[in-house]
């Protein structure tokens, strides 16, 4: 069955940087857009970023330049590096291939000081 397996998360102060990684099984990764979202404290779920399977990323309003999203398709792996943490980027962070219904355990980071 489809699995995500996130890790990374913690705390860091602001400026600071953190690199996020989920290990997926379950489907073909190397086919799949996979995308990363953030729940943070008393709020819904957002989208964070996409990345196509050659490469291509999209991002939010709110992370565009200062995170970057990869992916490593012999390792079924996708990577979120995390750089000029804001206090507002606390959130337990998810990835998902697009159209999947299944989440993980997700990672959570905290960003203070």
């Amino acid at each position: 069955q489809v699995q995500y397996v996130e890790s990374g998360g913690g705390l860091v102060q602001p400026g600071g940087s953190l690199r996020l990684s989920c290990a997926t099984s379950g489907f073909p990764f190397s086919e799949e857009i996979m995308t990363w979202h953030r729940q943070s404290p008393g709020k819904a779920r957002d989208w964070v970023a996409s990345i196509f399977p050659a490469g291509r990323a999209f991002y939010s309003n709110s992370t565009r330049g200062r995170f970057t999203v990869s992916r490593d398709n012999d390792k079924n792996t996708v990577y979120l590096l995390l750089n000029s943490l804001k206090p507002e980027d606390t959130a337990v962070y998810y990835c998902q291939h697009y159209g999947s219904t299944t989440w993980g355990q997700g990672t959570s980071v905290t960003v203070s000081s």
